[in-house]
């Protein structure tokens, strides 16, 4: 494939944050892709825009990538690491302070679109036969809700790994969201449209479990109930600070363990602060494989940090979101790693979305059996929709 032709500009997210869209054009055709941003970022996390805004990473592929990448020439996902070696001229910087890792992602989204002709997941593996399960955000909090008053966790989820296929789990998570809003009274929701009452987390897992029940019977499959705990964003330096209580590492770590057995807690994202490598490999020695203790702030994608990870068995599960990386090379060798040493992978939306679909192929390319998206809102539900136009195609 001959890239003919780039351009770059600005669009906002689900939010309303601007954020950069990126059209290739090459041989095979005109192809777009946009890069999502996100509200609860861990700090290890590449930048998503430089300093000086987006205009400054739309001015990077107007001016210069555009002429640096006319006429040349890829053929297969490995190329775009010669593309990177480019992009690593003009941006040294571990984090991409320069230009940001939202142009890395754009560009790449749309160069792949481009190489696939669309077919992205028959791309990256024409025997793929497996579509991941959505883990959808039923209930929110932390820092997906602005002002007044809110849980104390992020995310309360739902998943269904038994489901016979896509369409029925993402029927199912629909609606146990919309019972709970109901049995709610339709509170606010979240920026990614999840309900946000103000409630203890005992009260939430107790009607979330409850629906789940009802609707698992209802369906004969069983659908589970998780949370994503965004704890950094709960750590003082010293202490977890909740509206009710404050708890040392120890007691934490005995809080988060008690929620799984005594919710049956199918999924933990984030328990621990970012830096608390340990204090996870103590949560998942616990539980064994009972939950999923999922890192998403502790690696941020990062393979070398997956790493270390790894070494200290902190974990069982990792989220993978690429603009926290800034490279679908690196998002690959993530993948692989997992693979290799038995971790799940959960692909995952960001709170500040675009209409972009890419997420939904990678899950299905790259084998990844959960695909975390929410359940409600339109640049939400339009992976989950892709997900099912690809198992038609599957079948």
């Amino acid at each position: 494939m001959i890239i003919k032709k780039i351009k770059a500009w600005r669009i906002r997210d689900s939010r309303g944050e601007p954020t950069i869209e990126v059209m290739v054009k090459s041989d095979n055709g005109k192809f777009y892709a946009s890069a999502p941003s996100g509200a609860s970022k861990g700090k290890k996390e590449v930048m998503a825009f430089p300093k000086e805004g987006v205009q400054k990473s739309v001015d990077f592929v107007n001016k210069i990538l555009r002429k640096e990448l006319y006429g040349y020439k890829i053929n297969k996902f490995d190329d775009l690491n010669k593309i990177e070696k480019i992009i690593e001229k003009y941006d040294k910087t571990e984090n991409f302070s320069n230009i940001g890792g939202n142009v890395v992602v754009a560009l790449e989204y749309a160069l792949l679109r481009a190489l696939a002709k669309g077919q992205v997941w028959s791309f990256l593996n024409t025997n793929a036969k497996q579509l991941p399960r959505p883990l959808g955000n039923c209930i929110g909090g932390g820092m997906h809700v602005t002002g007044g008053e809110k849980t104390d966790f992020q995310e309360f989820l739902l998943l269904s790994l038994n489901a016979t296929d896509i369409a029925i789990a993402i029927y199912a998570n629909y609606k146990i969201w919309k019972l709970v809003g109901k049995e709610l009274g339709k509170p606010k929701k979240t920026d990614e449209g999840a309900w946000a009452p103000n409630l203890s987390t005992e009260k939430i897992l107790d009607i979330l479990n409850k629906v789940a029940k009802k609707v698992s019977e209802e369906l004969k499959f069983e659908i589970k109930v998780g949370i994503d705990m965004a704890a950094s964003h709960l750590f003082n330096g010293k202490q977890y600070v909740y509206k009710n209580k404050r708890l040392s590492k120890k007691e934490q770590i005995k809080y988060v363990i008690g929620l799984i057995n005594k919710y049956n807690l199918v999924y933990v994202e984030d328990p621990l602060e970012e830096d608390d490598m340990k204090g996870f490999a103590e949560i998942t020695k616990a539980v064994k494989n009972k939950c999923l203790i999922t890192g998403d702030d502790l690696v941020c994608t990062n393979p070398k940090i997956l790493k270390n990870a790894i070494k200290s068995k902190a974990i069982n599960a990792l989220i993978v979101k690429p603009n926290q990386i800034g490279s679908l090379i690196k998002v690959k060798e993530v993948i692989e790693l997992c693979k290799k040493n038995h971790i799940n992978t959960i692909i995952s939306h960001r709170s500040g979305e675009t209409m972009d679909t890419m997420i939904s192929h990678l899950a299905v390319g790259f084998n990844i059996p959960i695909i975390k998206t929410g359940i409600y809102g339109k640049e939400r539900e339009i992976k989950l929709i892709e997900l099912q136009n690809i198992e038609k195609q599957i079948k």
